[in-house]
C-alpha cells in the first residue's frame, strides 16, 4: 500500500456542481447520484470549492415566522392572514426554490494532491484536514477524486 499512488484508486469520473444552484437542487443530484459530495465549478468552469450533505444540513431555507417584511413571501403570507384563520395558514405548505444558492454554503478550500502521491500520504493529507474526500490533480487540474472509503479499500 505504501507505494501505490493516488491515480491507482482515484475516480476518474468527476461530477459537480455548479455554484448558482440551489440547495434544493443540489440535494437531488447529490442523491441521484449517490455521492455525499462533489467539487463545485464557477459558470466558467474554474474549481472553486466543494459542497456536501453535511453543507446543506447546516443551512436551512428561512423559516415563515422570520421572513423579512417587505419580501415577496411576506407580502403574500400577509395578504392570506385577511382571508384564512392562523389555523388554517400553518396547515398550508409553503415550499418555492430555495434562496440558498451552493455558492452560500461550500467550502472554498480545496484539498488536492498530485496524481503521483503515495496513498499514506493521501490518507495523512485526509486525516489531518478531517476532510472525507480529497481532489486528484495533473498540472493544476482535477482529474479524480479519492473518498475515505477508497482509501479503506487499499487495506482489504
Amino acid at each position: 500500500m505504501t507505494q501505490r499512488k493516488a491515480k491507482e484508486i482515484m475516480t476518474r469520473a468527476i461530477i459537480e456542481a455548479k455554484e448558482d444552484w440551489p440547495i434544493d437542487r443540489l440535494a437531488e443530484f447529490l442523491i441521484e447520484n449517490s455521492v455525499s459530495g462533489v467539487p463545485v465549478t464557477s459558470e466558467k468552469g474554474k474549481l472553486i470549492g466543494v459542497v456536501s450533505l453535511t453543507d446543506i444540513v447546516r443551512y436551512d431555507t428561512v423559516p415563515v415566522k422570520n421572513v423579512e417584511p417587505h419580501s415577496p413571501h411576506a407580502y403574500y403570507l400577509h395578504a392570506m392572514e385577511r382571508d384564512y384563520t392562523p389555523a388554517e395558514i400553518t396547515s398550508f405548505h409553503m415550499e418555492g426554490e430555495s434562496m440558498i444558492l451552493v455558492r452560500d454554503i461550500m467550502t472554498s478550500m480545496i484539498f488536492s494532491v498530485d496524481e503521483d502521491t503515495t496513498i499514506h500520504q493521501v490518507a495523512d493529507t485526509m486525516v489531518r484536514g478531517h476532510i472525507h474526500r480529497i481532489f486528484v490533480t495533473r498540472e493544476g487540474k482535477v482529474v479524480g477524486v479519492i473518498s475515505a472509503l477508497d482509501i479503506l479499500k487499499t487495506v482489504l
